[in-house]
């Protein structure tokens, strides 16, 4: 067996609107050098990120982070999640 750890980066995620309304999160998250802006609109299950540099690296984890946590994020939160890679 390896004792080896698995590569972590700890992305850092803020609310900056809600509308239940629309069915609506914005935000902003943030890991290692990166920052991007997104928007996810819950309701249709779908998920904007800006910029497109290192958006690969992101989507997916926050798409998964969003669905998971969606009704406990309020604006003007901080809030954060483990991706399992070395960004």
């Amino acid at each position: 067996m390896s004792s080896k750890r698995l590569p972590e980066t700890i992305a850092y995620v803020r609310i900056t609107q809600q509308s239940w309304q629309q069915g609506r999160i914005e935000g902003e998250v943030r890991a290692a050098e990166y920052e991007w802006q997104f928007k996810w609109h819950f309701r249709r299950g779908r998920l904007l990120v800006k910029p497109t540099l290192g958006r690969s690296l992101i989507y997916e984890p926050l798409g998964r982070f969003l669905e998971h946590c969606d009704y406990q994020l309020e604006p003007g939160g901080d809030y954060q999640f483990t991706l399992r890679a070395e960004l």
